[in-house]
């Protein structure tokens, strides 16, 4: 009951607080605020900051043929200016009016990309902000700043005075929209964003220096208050570390081409980023998959790390943003061991308490699903599950328990009202081995059991040990004699991965495309189930997980262990006998 209570008042205090700071915004957005940010509009823009991310020409082409790709969605605009259709989900319009597309004309060789460019840019001055309320949301007015700062060589190069006014009145009404707003904006990441878009107009803009300073203040105490001692995002999940730092590089870089000091909080916040982004990688390069991250370019963390000038190895250990990560051979394993974020910035955040990724080289063994659909939808729901990661549930239920299908999430999103409050890490010494043994609270409630996993990489990394314990929370005993609570623990395979089930009970060989093989063993009996491996950009695929299931009443104890066994039996056949 005391419980309960706690989470009603944690859900009442984030309502108040998520209703003033709408209210706020609303005035500041109103024109009875709007006359604090006047003054003259500048006449040019001074620099242009780099835009990092990967640009596509052959979607330049598709661009200049009215074609339009955004969000899985592809529209044939061809005739009709584009931002006059009736687009087809708010996900589709957001990529629409944040112009980040702009990249993709700016890599094409084509002359006609430039015109293109400019027609767009002058059809969404005239009309495209009309009955579009999504065009002014603040991530997406941020994000449009951006990329038409990145971007105005390629839109500005060559047009006539009369476009370049339009152009520049139009960006500082965007510009000082964005400065009355800044604080009333969401929290987390889309304040950040907002925060950057302000800095980098004030810097590219000449004769701002009360704007510059004021930027660059509001820019320090957002990274301050978000990026924690560790170098990881508030929000715990690795996607928002490399999208921040694709924003954040290329202002540091336009600090220096103006000659000015960065502010030291943005200096300071990169140096202690970019060991996470290297913390967060496996072999393949890619981020692992916790807390919304899903795809994530392989191109664009590479080029981000190419600005890493220290390029020192990965620490061991995320104390703040609470994760472990263990290392032996070409074998990388990441384990989440960290409460969820707050209320107020778990809108995207998982249910993934005490799940881990294991891969092996550059090849992926064991996932977690990632992030699917959009915020709402079914996918995007059970991809936040704690069944969508490799980790243990009790009778089904999630570690953290959604806001869902209530009045206030519908008007606040489905954030985390509760999940586990006390995360405990240990790392103790096996025989010259590290361990790490980790537990959380989140079934204490509910169901009286804490969850216990205790994680054991080999120096050579050819094995992984095991061992998930479901004790009772302290003080309380679990029945032995009801049989209502059932564990189930959850390996989810990577899609490349082939399973053959052994004879012998609770063996599996988990094989690679390349031939190599991994065999897993328990102490319970192993049942194959089909699962999902979300992916935005080759499609959701099908794939498999290994399950163990048990009853703590009976048995509070699962042993099992991932170990390197070498080439597949039918592999070597291959190899004695070729065809």
């Amino acid at each position: 009951m005391a419980e309960a209570a706690s989470v009603r008042r944690r859900l009442w205090a984030f309502a108040m607080s998520e209703t003033l700071r709408r209210g706020w915004l609303r005035y500041h957005r109103s024109l009875v605020y709007r006359p604090r940010y006047t003054g003259p509009v500048p006449e040019r823009l001074l620099i242009a900051p780099t835009d990092i991310r990967t640009s596509d020409a052959t979607l330049a082409q598709d661009i200049y043929a009215g074609r339009f790709i955004f969000a899985g969605t592809a529209v044939d605009a061809s005739g009709v200016p584009v931002f006059a259709i009736n687009p087809p989900s708010d996900a589709w319009e957001r990529e629409l009016q944040g112009f980040a597309w702009l990249r993709h004309l700016r890599a094409s060789e084509l002359k006609a990309s430039r015109a293109n460019a400019r027609s767009l840019v002058r059809d969404w001055i005239r009309q495209g902000a009309r009955n579009h309320p999504i065009a002014f949301e603040p991530d997406v007015m941020a994000r449009r700043v951006l990329s038409w700062l990145a971007q105005s060589p390629l839109v500005l190069d060559g047009c006539d005075h009369a476009f370049y006014r339009r152009f520049m009145r139009s960006l500082t009404s965007q510009v000082r929209m964005l400065r009355r707003i800044a604080l009333d904006s969401p929290p987390g990441l889309p304040r950040l964003n907002i925060v950057i878009a302000i800095t980098a107009a004030a810097v590219a803009s000449p004769d701002q220096d009360r704007f510059l300073k004021h930027a660059g203040r509001l820019l320090e105490t957002e990274l301050q208050r978000q990026i924690l001692s560790d170098g990881g995002h508030v929000s715990r999940s690795p996607g928002a570390l490399l999208d921040l730092l694709a924003d954040l590089l290329p202002l540091r870089q336009a600090y220096a081409a103006r000659g000015l000091q960065p502010p030291q909080g943005l200096l300071t916040a990169i140096d202690r980023m970019m060991p996470m982004i290297r913390f967060f990688r496996h072999g393949d390069g890619a981020l692992a998959r916790f807390n919304g991250t899903c795809d994530t370019p392989v191109d664009l963390i590479a080029t981000v790390l190419a600005y890493d000038d220290v390029r020192g190895a990965p620490v061991s250990t995320a104390t703040h943003t609470g994760f472990q990560r263990l290392t032996g051979g070409d074998t990388v394993v990441l384990f989440d061991s960290g409460p969820p974020p707050p209320i107020e910035l778990s809108g995207e955040a998982h249910a993934g308490c005490l799940s881990f990724e294991l891969s092996i080289g550059r090849q992926r063994l064991i996932v977690n699903c990632g992030a699917a659909g959009m915020p709402g939808s079914r996918l995007r729901r059970l991809s936040r599950t704690t069944a969508a990661h490799t980790t243990a549930t009790v009778n089904d239920a999630s570690s953290s328990r959604f806001l869902i299908g209530t009045a206030m999430a519908r008007r606040f999103g489905e954030v985390i009202a509760e999940g586990p409050s006390e995360v405990k890490v240990e790392h103790v010494d096996d025989e010259g081995t590290p361990v790490v043994v980790a537990s959380h609270d989140g079934y204490a409630e509910r169901f009286g059991l804490i969850h216990e996993r205790r994680l054991k990489l080999s120096d050579t990394g050819h094995r992984l040990d095991g061992i998930d314990h479901f004790r009772p929370v302290s003080g309380g005993r679990v029945s032995r004699g009801s049989g209502k609570d059932a564990f189930a623990i959850r390996f989810h395979l990577h899609p490349a991965v082939a399973v053959e089930v052994l004879d012998e009970p609770g063996h599996v060989v988990l094989t690679f495309p390349d031939g190599e093989s991994w065999q897993f063993a328990a102490d319970h009996p192993v049942e194959v189930e089909e699962s999902i491996f979300f992916s935005e950009t080759t499609g959701h695929r099908r794939t498999q997980q290994l399950v163990l299931h048990g009853r703590p009443q009976l048995r509070d104890t699962a042993t099992w262990w991932l170990q390197r066994v070498g080439l597949s039996a039918r592999l070597r056949k291959e190899k004695i006998e070729p065809r």
